[in-house]
């Protein structure tokens, strides 16, 4: 993270020092956890009457763009609001850093979507502005009659909305086709998906705070014990918390980060999970990835169902001894559902496509022999009332509502690479700009 300075530190303190207590309303404290993209209010208190006009100072220049105290005091005091975070002489200097670099980042990315000709009009952002205030119960005029009580003018609210939505029109831009995955990447995910359905799941939210965006890995970890000892003592939503502080790309979804399956977890955050219950918070984790704080939901022991498109080869059981041979003959012949194909049987043996069918609704004997297997694997020969069989695995899939659909899996993927993506590029942009903070 860029410093600020002790002087601008200081001035910006002294600005904004008469304006910083807030409070929280109960009507906007309850709408702070809707998880979702929530503007969710923390209603200021004046404790003085009048304050005398705020002096005007440059804090830092960003390709000769220039970001002034009053900029920043007003960015501070919309990061309050729309966080609950309250202010503190520990988590004073973090939390201006972190409203100073996120005006350096917006005024770059906003020279990056001038440099492109992107145009992003007032209906764009009256609209994003809209949705906003509706998930926190408000009406467009009554969010800015709140921001203009808390001290902040409604022109910042629409430089950062504007900032957000050129910047992801740019990134998606440029990136999303690049970014897009192909069958093979959607298969093998839904695959490992399923295989693990039978694994312990935990459904998050998380709060990752990246060392590269903190300004290093000690600042990483006191910005994230900062903000777990204000969550946990109800000071702050964890959702508007993740919105506005967290670097994962969850952070537009208030943190939800869905379902973590056991074993694709990094071990230290598993190991955490494993001993909570549902509703708690866990304290900062420190990884190679950055530092998290995860909200467990709720969690399951790893007993999801499957559905299972299936084939049967079959011989009557009036087919002799022999029946269970001739199976396995067919079976070496045809080892998988894909060699098998169009194959309808020869023989004594009969070929028959079964569709799909949810391991819950087979026998228990069946339901063993299928559950371990692998797409593109088969049973032994097994016999029922009827026949002697074996049966092929041609797909294999979560069964639920908690099963994501293909068009989900494609879309959670290529966004994860645009994201990626699109921090890169904002690093290179930094990288490259001229920046001076004084």
């Amino acid at each position: 993270m860029f410093p600020s300075g002790a002087a601008a530190i200081h001035q910006t303190k002294r600005l904004i020092s008469t304006e910083m207590t807030v409070t929280t309303s109960a009507s906007l404290r309850r709408s702070a956890f809707l998880l979702g993209a929530c503007l969710c209010l923390a209603l200021p208190v004046q404790s003085h009457a009048q304050t005398k006009p705020l002096g005007e100072g440059v804090v830092a220049t960003v390709n000769d763009k220039l970001i002034s105290s009053y900029d920043l005091k007003q960015r501070m005091l919309l990061l309050i609001i729309t966080s609950g975070v309250q202010i503190t002489q520990q988590n004073y200097a973090a939390f201006q850093q972190q409203a100073l670099r996120t005006l350096i980042d917006e005024n770059l990315q906003l020279l990056e979507a001038d440099h492109y000709e992107l145009k992003i009009t007032d209906a764009e952002i009256d609209e994003e502005i809209a949705s906003m205030a509706q998930q926190s119960g408000l009406t467009t005029e009554q969010l800015f009659a709140e921001l203009k009580r808390a001290g902040v003018e409604p022109q910042t609210l629409r430089n950062q909305i504007k900032a957000e939505i050129a910047w992801g029109n740019l990134v998606n831009g440029r990136f999303r086709q690049k970014a897009r995955v192909g069958k093979e990447q959607v298969d093998s995910y839904m695959g490992k998906l399923t295989e693990d359905s039978q694994k312990p799941q935990y459904l998050v939210a998380e709060i990752m705070i990246d060392p590269q965006v903190a300004g290093g890995q000690k600042e990483a970890e006191a910005g994230a014990q900062q903000l777990f000892d204000q969550i946990a003592q109800g000071v702050a939503p964890f959702q508007s918390v993740a919105r506005q502080f967290s670097n994962a790309p969850s952070a537009a979804n208030g943190g939800d980060a869905g379902w973590l399956v056991s074993g694709t977890i990094d071990p230290k955050i598993e190991a955490t999970l494993q001993t909570m219950d549902s509703g708690q918070m866990t304290r900062p984790i420190v990884t190679e990835n950055g530092v998290y704080i995860y909200y467990l939901r709720e969690k399951t022991a790893g007993n999801s169902d499957t559905q299972m498109r299936l084939k049967q080869a079959a011989i009557p059981l009036n087919a002799g001894a022999g029946a269970t041979k001739a199976l396995a003959d067919f079976r070496a012949k045809y080892p998988t559902c894909e060699a098998l194909g169009t194959e309808k049987g020869n023989g004594s043996v009969t070929v028959t496509d079964l569709g799909v069918t949810p391991l819950s609704d087979l026998t228990p004997e069946y339901a063993a022999a299928l559950k371990p297997l692998k797409t593109g694997q088969t049973t032994a020969p097994m016999s029922n009332a009827m026949n002697t069989n074996v049966l092929y695995v041609c797909d294999k899939t979560l069964a639920g509502d908690n099963a994501p659909s293909r068009d989900q899996i494609e879309n959670r993927l290529t966004q994860e690479k645009v994201s990626m993506l699109g921090r890169r590029y904002l690093r290179d942009i930094r990288a490259a700009a001229t920046i001076e903070t004084r």
